[in-house]
């Protein structure tokens, strides 16, 4: 019986169609990137950023066109690799205030499909020679890395978040 419930589940149109971190976690005034992949199917298909715990009332930050093209917004881009079906969303100088829930999601006729990811932005940490900066993000957790400078007093340089390579040299 319950192999038959997930093969059902399975075959439902838009179940599992987009899927992204459950949460991702960011330091005040730096970036934020959020990886949402979906299935093959949806390539062709708008891309949309929302931001609200509510899913049928959230407000939609940034949206793609159909193509793979980045949109920006105010201090968001959105990015579309249709041939890996990978949604890319970078939150640029977020302050404590964006913490809250967001979605990624495919507009569609009928119900859009969407995931949520919950956004945590910490105060930015400097004391001294010490910084807690993101180092990267994996679904449902994230890894961060306490850096202490080797020379007593010699700050580290700022953070920075690396993009995923495409693959080009």
């Amino acid at each position: 019986m319950r192999l038959w419930l997930v093969l059902l589940l399975l075959s439902l149109p838009g179940c599992f169609s987009i899927q992204g971190p459950e949460s991702v976690r960011g330091l005040a005034g730096g970036s934020v990137t959020v990886w949402c992949r979906y299935t093959p199917r949806w390539e062709a298909y708008e891309k949309w950023w929302c931001r609200g715990a509510e899913w049928n009332s959230c407000q939609i930050l940034v949206q793609t066109n159909g193509s793979e093209q980045e949109v920006k917004g105010d201090r968001v881009s959105i990015r579309d690799n249709q041939r890996h079906g990978l949604l890319t969303v970078t939150m640029e100088e977020v302050r404590r205030d964006d913490t809250d829930t967001y979605w990624c999601g495919i507009s569609r006729n009928g119900p859009d499909l969407g995931a949520s990811v919950k956004v945590t932005i910490d105060p930015a940490i400097a004391h001294g020679s010490t910084r807690v900066c993101p180092l990267t993000h994996q679904p449902s957790r994230v890894l961060l890395l306490l850096l202490t400078s080797p020379i007593m007093g010699a700050p580290f340089p700022e953070p920075r978040v690396r993009e995923p390579s495409s693959g080009t040299a």
